[in-house]
């Protein structure tokens, strides 16, 4: 199993940065973000964000070897053409080293403040469908003619090509009807939140999907994360345990933490993605990724030979 760190798309350019070369310099496999304009806040300054893709091409320049994608890009924000040419373009800057992350768009109060329509459940869906075809078709023919209910391609050129033959399509999500059906279908990636016994039970569910659809569930890998306290102090731990947290959770000394890792490899996740969300300063974060290698990658044996 591999280990990855999710960059918050809060921090200034500057601590993205020096995070990103912290997790490469420790031999982090991969360096996340999300695709968001605006937090999932009310207010009327809910806070800042950066755009997802000008700061994966500008880490694909800055931060060798590590795999570079969006958890995940809203389909809803940009034409899928557009998209496969921006992820291309990464991909060559980068020199072979973009994962395109996808999905269907969730996030209803960016959509109603940039004026992007959001729509039905199923009309979003139906829109990812399509999407995927329309990358994967960019990324593998010379020119692509799409006729589909929400997009049209007539004579599309991709030139030049991405330096992956092609770059891996990961789609996000955890619906077991819509969104592990278009895994199934398309992807080559799939990522969810989720602790051990969900990630087990999606799992079982995508197996499902694959031989519905003829699809070798071997052929896509899988990735999670949760939110990670990291911590010898009992009293932290325990205070931290008492208390809802609504996103799925990891918490507990560098022993107990290496046990679930171990249940995630067990469920058959191929990378753990550590988000940066938790963490309240620069320090907190360096010290953290520090201790996380060390402490638990380490002793799980981490890089495997």
């Amino acid at each position: 199993m591999n280990f990855s760190y999710w960059i918050t798309n809060s921090s200034p350019w500057q601590e993205a940065l020096a995070a990103g070369k912290q997790a490469e310099a420790l031999g982090y496999h991969g360096l996340w973000y999300a695709d968001h304009f605006m937090p999932n806040a009310k207010g009327p300054v809910p806070g800042p964000a950066h755009e997802a893709f000008t700061v994966l091409a500008a880490l694909a320049a800055t931060v060798p070897r590590v795999r570079l994608g969006t958890l995940v890009a809203g389909n809803t924000y940009r034409n899928p053409a557009v998209l496969a040419k921006t992820c291309a373009t990464i991909d060559q800057i980068s020199e072979g080293r973009v994962v395109v992350g996808i999905g269907a768009g969730w996030q209803e109060n960016e959509h109603r403040a940039y004026g992007i329509p959001f729509e039905t459940f199923g009309w979003r869906f139906d829109r990812l469908e399509e999407a995927c075809q329309v990358i994967t078709s960019l990324f593998t023919e010379a020119s692509v003619n799409f006729d589909g209910e929400h997009y049209t391609l007539v004579d599309a050129p991709l030139d030049p090509k991405p330096v992956q033959s092609p770059p891996p399509l990961l789609v996000g999500g955890g619906g077991e009807r819509r969104t592990l059906r278009i895994v199934a279908r398309y992807a080559q990636e799939w990522n969810v939140w989720g602790l051990p016994p969900l990630l087990a039970q999606k799992g079982a569910v995508l197996e499902q999907r694959c031989a519905e659809e003829g699809r070798d569930p071997a052929t896509i890998r899988r990735s999670a994360q949760a939110l990670l306290f990291l911590t010898d102090d009992q009293a932290t731990l325990d205070r931290l345990r008492s208390r809802p947290i609504e996103r799925p959770t990891v918490i507990g000394s560098p022993a107990e933490v290496q046990e679930v890792m171990a249940a995630y490899r067990d469920a058959r996740v191929d990378e753990f993605i550590v988000p940066g969300f938790t963490f309240r300063t620069p320090a907190e974060r360096a010290e953290t990724l520090e201790r996380f290698q060390a402490e638990v990658m380490a002793p799980l044996g981490w890089p495997e030979s």
